[in-house]
């Protein structure tokens, strides 16, 4: 099959093009600068040059590839989140995922492909309700204001890939190499300093996803007809006062403090506060049936302790 991957030499496309290639699949990765082409050659996928954003480029790029299947990975997240900016970092990436997808899928269209896999979100359900959310939990419905903008972009990637009968992955969070939970990563590196609290009785409800799990997602889905949208999570979804504390052990870092509410917003505002509180955790039972997937770390226990064991200190 000819997969047409644009997002290529972000974290979970560094890890998708080498399986797909090992698994015979011709990859061919979009590329908007040269330096990102040389970056994708490496990874051993041809390549075609365009900017998402520009309509007529991405139809002649499509068109070249001439490929079987389409998958949008394109993001422009910071490596760190000021939340109280978050709407102004997101401005870009919310811009990939409605004026890009459009231009996408657009040009999958017009080229022929059958397929057509986009990336989604699996902790932007509605906090409000019991257990874990399956995919017919709606969006957040009531958002921080600083969301706002990032589920509006999130559902016109949706709503334009079921216009075209494709399938959308809501992946968890990510980790493992290149993510801000490497041992390099942002996230790590506040934990490490003590800088990440639990915020009051720290009921955020966090479901994890490896980047390894997320790219094994996409192989498998490409293969089958499932459409819709599917979570990409681990089995065993967590609140913050549960995982915080294990991943500042595995690190070696001071055990983390908690505080209250108040003083959270006053740091990190509304969105922040939220993030670390109210988080719903996502149930994947309809992705490990339809698409016959299962994580290869089951637990971001696991996986914390296959990424993080011997990066205690840089």
């Amino acid at each position: 099959m000819r997969v047409f991957v644009a997002g290529t030499t972000g974290v979970i496309g560094r890890c998708l093009v080498p399986l797909l290639i090992s698994t015979g699949h011709e990859v061919i990765g979009l590329a908007r600068s040269y330096g990102a082409g040389v970056a994708i050659e490496a990874l051993g996928a041809d390549v075609v040059q365009a900017d998402a954003l520009d309509h007529a480029a991405m139809r002649r790029a499509v068109r070249v590839a001439e490929p079987d299947a389409v998958v949008h990975l394109l993001t422009a997240i910071p490596p760190r989140i000021n939340p109280r900016r978050m709407s102004r970092e997101f401005a870009q990436t919310n811009r990939l995922r409605t004026q890009g997808t459009l231009n996408l899928v657009d040009a999958a269209q017009q080229a022929g492909a059958k397929r057509i896999i986009t990336q989604g979100l699996a902790y932007a359900y509605d906090p409000d309700g019991q257990g874990l959310a399956t995919e017919a939990v709606p969006f957040w419905q009531h958002p921080p204001k600083q969301f706002g903008p990032v589920l509006d972009a999130l559902r016109e990637l949706e709503d334009l890939t079921e216009e075209a009968g494709g399938l959308v992955l809501r992946l968890g969070h990510l980790y493992g190499p290149g993510t801000i939970y490497a041992p390099g990563g942002s996230f790590v590196r506040q934990v490490r300093a003590g800088k990440v609290p639990i915020v009051g009785t720290g009921d955020g409800t966090f479901s994890f996803t490896h980047v390894d799990d997320a790219a094994s997602a996409i192989a498998a889905a490409l293969h089958g007809h499932v459409r819709g949208a599917l979570n990409i999570v681990d089995d065993e979804p967590a609140p913050v006062r549960e995982w915080l504390p294990i991943l500042a052990e595995l690190l070696d870092a001071p055990t983390p403090r908690h505080i209250p509410v108040a003083l959270a917003r006053l740091a990190a505002g509304g969105w922040g506060v939220a993030f670390m509180t109210q988080l719903r955790g996502a149930d994947n039972t309809l992705a490990r049936r339809n698409l016959d997937w299962s994580p290869r770390y089951s637990s971001w226990r696991q996986g914390f302790a296959a990424e993080l064991t011997h990066a205690a200190r840089p």
